[in-house]
């Protein structure tokens, strides 16, 4: 019998057949994709793409293919016989009550909550010790729950707030304007803004960014260019707003804006792809004054973190790969009078401040160590932090007593902590409810070895007492790019493998910004193989150790993660039994032709750049690399609103490699109608996307519920 309480144990079946074996997949024909004589020239190459038609989202051959596809998809997964089992046991974990750290804006201080299963988090406010009200509940907005909220900001006085919606998913956003005392909307809706902030100055209006929204062709695939900074005054139409920075005479592909707590400085970021940017400043304590340069180094990144004055304190990787904290005045910002506050050291940091502090996060082999220091740069304490995982938050005005921060690790629950300035005291503020007890699991950092001799740490996580005899399903999950920081998280999801006696893996591949921008170089254009490389030693790694074997390997990743897997599909399909490549980069002679793809080529390079690059980029791309060969099961993941990779990826990959499976293991597609590339899910999509995910690896290992 089973209990309700805890999860029952895998049991195989006999002679490891799956499920997918015993399923008569004659009754699950794939969609017939046609094909199309399409051929690009690259330098002397050409290069075949029948599968192109797909990018055109907005045709009908797409979208009856989609839904056939989607079809396929469903009738497989719904004669798996625990996928209800597993869907409502998922409904159980996440079904407790979820808060945001709080914030303080004018007299009250604002949360997010989420009761468990609503479909989006709604905003609460409360003032002193007074009981908690909804400020705004964004499962109002729409009847489907997938209008979600995407950030609000307010005016420094708390009296006025900008929040921004996405509508499925979408990057493009809408902006309200209310009055936090009644709620009521102010001014019009702004429309079409797109990687924006807003930016308060006073309460007569705020500053915002966006792109000149694609008129012809795909709704998806459009190109989106330069970047444009405007200024919208309250009462007057968002085509009045006026043009600040960008467009025809400063083009740069992605610009924000932000104003320092006192309003003394708006502060100008602008780059042209995501690594490094130029950064200025406008100093309106001074009448008449325009935008100056403060450094202009593309391949850096700098930002501009508080001020005491015209005192600017500056985070910046300039000459410190690991980055490091500096202050110069206004007046004269010229690097040369740069001077170190928080100096580099050998681990990666980030800072925040609050009530008049500094707080420096370093990163040690991707945990984290907090420090206080005053605004000098002494070093007041270190932080005790409740265990090695992730510290997040830190940040407060500059009167405030006290911030909030969050931690966690992978068997850590996410729990919010309010920490007091001036003694150094954490105490708890939310615990997390979920139904888990961190002291039946464990969480060990190994050092493996790359192809070519780097080391490379990884977290394995697993319940206490689990046999290492390689029959345990592993999951393992990598992103490698762009220089992000995969840093330990606790998710209510890998309960469902942990419980089971399985394992969940983490690497720190090279291309992210684990151990600084000397880390992140060694995995982008002509190095990107090493990313590859890392991923594939930690599969060797951890099938040499017994923590798994090939027959019960997985391997997850989204994004530039979904390329990675793409590229674990092409390169060694024999090391893994099941692949997620999620939202991917799949075709990389044609990313930058889409939406904001462009900005991605620091990273990757494009086929345009040189013939060296083009060759490169050619050989590993995992839309192009495919051939006929038996490939492991595979489910691709996409949503049909990502305007940021967009789902022509996933479709163009998902129909070649069904052509060209040799194998018996099924090639499935599941795109997710009205959603985008990740955030704005509802809560039901995510656990319906997260059961599905475990119900086919499960299945196709053979496991059984």
């Amino acid at each position: 019998m089973k209990n309700t309480c805890c999860l029952c144990a895998f049991a195989f079946l006999l002679c490891g057949v799956t499920y997918a074996q015993q399923m008569n997949l004659k009754t699950l024909p794939y969609p017939k994709t046609k094909k199309v004589d399409t051929v690009n020239t690259y330098f002397d190459t050409q290069v075949p793409d029948p599968y192109r038609w797909l990018e055109d989202d907005r045709a009908d051959d797409t979208r009856d293919w989609v839904k056939a596809e989607n079809a396929v998809t469903e009738n497989y997964l719904s004669q798996i016989p625990y996928r209800e089992a597993i869907r409502k046991e998922l409904e159980t974990l996440w079904n407790y009550e979820k808060y945001s750290a709080p914030f303080k804006e004018g007299q009250y201080l604002y949360f997010y909550k989420n009761d468990g299963l609503q479909s989006q988090a709604v905003l609460y406010r409360q003032q002193g010790d007074g009981k908690p009200e909804v400020f705004l509940d964004p499962n109002k907005f729409s009847a489907d729950g997938t209008t979600s909220m995407q950030g609000i900001d307010f005016t420094k006085d708390g009296s006025m707030a900008a929040y921004q919606l996405s509508e499925g998913g979408s990057d493009w956003r809408k902006v309200i304007v209310i009055s936090t005392a009644d709620k009521k909307q102010v001014g019009d809706t702004l429309t079409d803004i797109k990687f924006s902030g807003i930016a308060w100055h006073g309460n007569d209006g705020f500053y915002y960014s966006s792109y000149d929204k694609p008129k012809e062709g795909s709704q998806l695939s459009g190109m989106t260019q330069h970047h444009k900074l405007y200024y919208h005054k309250l009462g007057t139409p968002q085509s009045s707003d006026k043009l600040i920075f960008g467009g025809e005479e400063t083009p740069r592909r992605y610009i924000g804006a932000y104003l320092t707590e006192d309003e003394r400085f708006l502060v100008i970021s602008a780059a042209n792809t995501t690594t490094g940017n130029e950064l200025y400043i406008q100093d309106f304590s001074i009448p008449g004054s325009g935008i100056v340069k403060v450094v202009d180094n593309f391949d850096n990144e700098h930002s501009l973190i508080d001020n005491a004055g015209s005192k600017l304190y500056i985070l910046t990787n300039l000459y410190s790969p690991n980055f490091k904290l500096v202050t110069v005045d206004a007046a004269n910002p010229d690097l040369t009078h740069w001077k170190d506050v928080i100096p580099q050291t050998k681990d990666v940091l980030s800072v925040s401040t609050g009530g008049g502090k500094i707080f420096a996060e370093y990163l040690k082999d991707a945990t984290s160590l907090v420090q206080q220091y005053d605004m000098d740069g002494k070093l007041e304490r270190t932080i005790t932090l409740p265990s090695v995982g992730s510290a997040a938050g830190f940040g407060a005005k500059k009167e405030e007593k006290q911030v909030y921060y969050t931690f966690t690790n992978y068997v850590y629950p996410t729990t919010i902590f309010k920490y007091d300035i001036a003694s150094g005291e954490s105490v708890v503020w939310k615990k997390s409810g979920v139904k888990f007890d961190p002291e039946q699991y464990q969480s060990d950092q190994v050092f493996y070895t790359s192809k070519d001799g780097t080391k490379v740490p990884m977290l394995i996580t697993y319940k206490k007492g689990t046999v290492m005899n390689g029959r345990n399903p592993l999951l393992l999950y990598g992103y490698g790019g762009f220089g992000v920081r995969l840093t330990p998280a606790f998710s209510t999801s890998n309960i469902i493998l942990l419980e089971h006696g399985g394992i969940f893996a983490v690497p720190n591949l090279r291309g992210g910004g684990e151990y600084g921008e000397k880390w992140h170089k060694e995995g982008i254009k002509l190095k990107k193989q090493n990313v590859f490389d890392d991923f594939i030693a930690a599969a060797e790694y951890l099938i040499k150790h017994k923590y798994t074997s090939k027959d019960y390997l997985a391997v997850s990743g989204g994004s530039n993660g979904g390329l990675l897997v793409g590229a674990m599909i092409t390169q060694r399909p024999d090391l893994f039994k099941v692949a997620f490549p999620a939202v991917g980069v799949l075709d990389m002679l044609r990313y930058n032709q889409f939406t904001a793809g462009a900005g991605w080529s620091y990273d990757y390079g494009t086929a345009e750049d040189s013939k060296k690059m083009f060759d490169y980029l050619y050989k590993y791309s995992p839309y192009h690399a495919l051939k006929p060969e038996a490939y492991p099961a595979t489910l691709i993941t996409t949503g049909d609103h990502d305007d940021r990779v967009v789902p022509a990826h996933s479709f163009k990959f998902a129909a070649r490699l069904q052509e060209y499976q040799q194998g018996t293991a099924p090639v499935l597609i599941r795109i997710e109608t009205k959603a985008g590339h990740g955030a704005g899910k509802s809560t039901q999509q995510v656990i319906d996307e997260q059961a599905d995910k475990w119900v086919f690896m499960f299945a196709n290992m053979g496991l059984q519920w």
